[in-house]
């Protein structure tokens, strides 16, 4: 238990700051953007030679502008089939969200990955909250977008949600039959890790009642500031009894590996009150009504494995398998091909890679992203 508080503070205000024109013109490119959108290549990976690239952007219904990378692979005609990809939460299109549409796009696809409202280079003030409504519709008028692009079928549109946007994923496939495919990577859902905290370590109405105080607290002394008060990135010097889940995002978010000037989790994280409505609101409570297929990916030593075991319950009404949420919290300690393999129930399935992490489904340091299987997974949803 002592691990798991010490997680939470140092989470900061990468998650525990959250756990407490018309549109005809919409298939322009940039549709007269006031946004300010970096020109140059300022990704975490290297461009492929194999797709194009450009900026676009396209508007929510709040009216919200999302700025957004396409990634079209070259030399293709006719129709194709498309997907939306964004996450991590907290992160930027830059980081592992542009990576993933970049291989998916080599792979045949038209994609996107976009900034979510009030980060990174898409609008909405002020910046750094999120919300369950609005950025679920974040998802949605990514599909507005494809839909209405000449070379995308709109009858062959997927999503991708990485992290805490893997259970917005699962939400927006839940909202919108448009979307004919989903792909949940290494997901959080980000409603009951509120709601609950880590690993259910404050799974209590007493608990969710001082959260829930500390948050209106927060709100007073933010609106007599005139500012909101920012939670912090990921904790950076490292301490060295951190927990090795905190290890395991600081090799990424702080480090030349996958930090982004733009990222609030390579930076000073989100607004405290940020995530405030998320403590009541959850989002997989009609995931079982989901008709499209779902891919649930995650890693055997993730410490956050048990969000896609629950998603896929919620789903399926089925168990994976037998564990727990306590064991996630020493996952890295599990033996490898304990729980690997591939879980299915109809059109669903939960495919757990061994002795990955959580954030070895980032980018492809550890080289185990499977992006094969989403290729495939994808093409016979999307016939």
């Amino acid at each position: 238990m002592k691990k798991v508080l010490l997680a939470i503070v140092l989470m900061g205000g990468m998650l525990a700051g959250c756990t407490q024109k018309s549109n005809n013109n919409q298939n322009n490119d940039h549709m007269n953007t006031t946004l300010n959108l970096t020109q140059e290549w300022d990704k975490t990976f290297p461009k492929s030679d194999k797709v194009d690239h450009k900026k676009v952007t396209f508007k929510n219904r709040y009216g919200i502008e999302l700025a957004a990378d396409m990634y079209t692979p070259k030399d293709t005609t006719g129709k194709l089939a498309a997907i939306a990809v964004t996450g991590p939460f907290g992160a930027v299109k830059e980081q592992s969200s542009g990576l993933y549409a970049q291989h998916m796009a080599e792979h045949g696809f038209l994609t996107i990955a976009f900034d979510p409202s009030f980060t990174g280079e898409s609008g909405g003030e002020p910046r750094r909250m999120a919300s369950p409504d609005i950025n679920t519709e974040d998802f949605l008028a990514a599909v507005d977008f494809l839909s209405v692009q000449d070379n995308v079928d709109p009858e062959r549109i997927g999503i991708i949600g990485i992290c805490g946007f893997g259970g917005m994923a699962v939400n927006a496939a839940a909202l919108d039959p448009r979307i004919k495919a989903t792909v949940a990577s290494t997901m959080y859902d980000m409603t009951k890790v509120n709601r609950e905290g880590y690993f259910q370590s404050s799974n209590t109405k007493e608990q969710r009642m001082e959260a829930r105080k500390a948050m209106a607290k927060q709100r007073i002394a933010d609106y007599k500031a005139g500012t909101y008060q920012r939670a912090g990135g990921v904790i950076d010097p490292l301490p060295e009894d951190a927990p090795w889940f905190v290890k395991d995002y600081h090799s990424y978010y702080k480090t030349e590996r996958g930090y982004h000037e733009r990222s609030g989790n390579s930076t000073d994280g989100w607004n405290v009150t940020g995530c405030q409505s998320f403590l009541n609101q959850p989002i997989l409570d009609y995931a079982n009504e989901i008709e499209a297929p779902v891919l649930l990916i995650h890693g055997e030593k993730a410490h956050s494995r048990y969000f896609s075991e629950y998603a896929f319950e919620k789903m399926t009404g089925k168990k994976a398998f037998v564990s727990s949420v306590a064991e996630c919290a020493t996952a890295n300690e599990i033996p490898t091909g304990k729980y690997a393999g591939s879980y299915k129930e109809g059109n669903k399935e939960l495919l757990i890679i061994p002795g990955a992490s959580h954030v070895d489904l980032y980018d492809d340091v550890a080289g185990v992203v499977p992006y094969d299987k989403m290729e495939s997974f994808f093409k016979a949803a999307m016939k």
